[in-house]
């Protein structure tokens, strides 16, 4: 099948970077959100990343021009319904997620593949809430998207062999290296990364070492180019923890229990730099 549209649902952070990505690869974008507010401040998301790069002198402002005129936001899922693929970027809940997998079922054309960059949920149970579950399948994306190089591909046990290999020939035309992996939890990176995480909260939360001490670590000694506790600021205190929930509700591995510290800092609203405080504090 030729992809020759895209249709992303979320203009987040991750909806926007892969929105802005397949812009720049030369698809056309329809990109939604629940609302103008949003979807107002997930393009102009795009618009800021593309200028930086204007700025920088590795994009010409015609070039800038010429992708933003490739996408085109939306508050009606009706409006995917030319589509060839569709990526929904949506809150990492099963419930949302399910809920506007239908939608997509109802308008999307027929031949469309449906997408989610779920990091860690059921990709099966997303496509059971569609009439074509061999044309579902999951594409977790590494942030920042237009920068990272790699692609997870989630294969469940009603995906198409054909749906597949639409979906990897997509992905190295956005520039993705596909990698592919079984539906369980937390696929491959998040599988692995989340228990590293983690255990940066239990060492913290037992006294064994400040967050910054923890950081300088893993940056000066590994070569990250961030601490764990600064990427669970970046990435979102409450993003971790109800991936890491929901991985150990399916595995109850207690490697996964989300830590105490962790439940104690979502209560009191300190999800990282989009809350102003997390492990650390950040001026809004």
């Amino acid at each position: 099948m030729e992809i020759k549209k895209v249709g992303v649902v979320g203009c987040g952070i991750m909806g926007a970077g892969i929105a802005q990505l397949c812009a720049q690869s030369g698809y056309n974008v329809i990109v939604s959100e629940i609302n103008d507010a949003l979807l107002q401040k997930g393009l102009k998301l795009i618009d800021g990343a593309l200028g930086r790069q204007v700025e920088k002198g590795k994009m010409k402002a015609e070039d800038k021009s010429a992708i933003l005129g490739r996408i085109k936001g939306t508050t009606n899922m009706a409006d995917f319904s030319a589509i060839d693929i569709v990526i929904e970027a949506a809150t990492e809940d099963m419930n949302i997620k399910k809920s506007i997998f239908t939608q997509l079922d109802k308008y999307c054309p027929p031949h469309a593949i449906l997408a989610t960059n779920t990091s860690v949920l059921c990709v099966a149970e997303i496509a059971g809430a569609t009439k074509r579950p061999e044309k579902v399948l999951g594409m977790h994306f590494a942030n920042p998207v237009p920068v990272t190089k790699i692609l997870e591909m989630i294969k469940t046990i009603a995906t198409s062999e054909a749906t597949i290999a639409d979906g990897k020939s997509f992905g190295a035309s956005i520039g993705k290296t596909v990698v592919l992996t079984k539906d369980l939890p937390g696929f491959i990176s998040n599988r692995i990364f989340s228990s590293f995480l983690l255990n940066a909260v239990r060492l913290v939360q037992d006294g064994i070492a400040t967050p910054e001490d923890i950081d300088t670590v893993f940056k000066l000694g590994v070569g990250h180019a961030m601490g764990p506790l600064e990427t669970l600021d970046f990435v979102g205190i409450d993003t971790v923890y109800r991936g890491a929930k929901a991985m150990y509700e399916e595995l109850h591995d207690p490697q996964y229990a989300p830590p105490p510290l962790l439940t104690r800092m979502m209560a009191l609203g300190w999800l990282g730099r989009k809350t102003g405080k997390g492990f650390y504090e950040y001026k809004k």
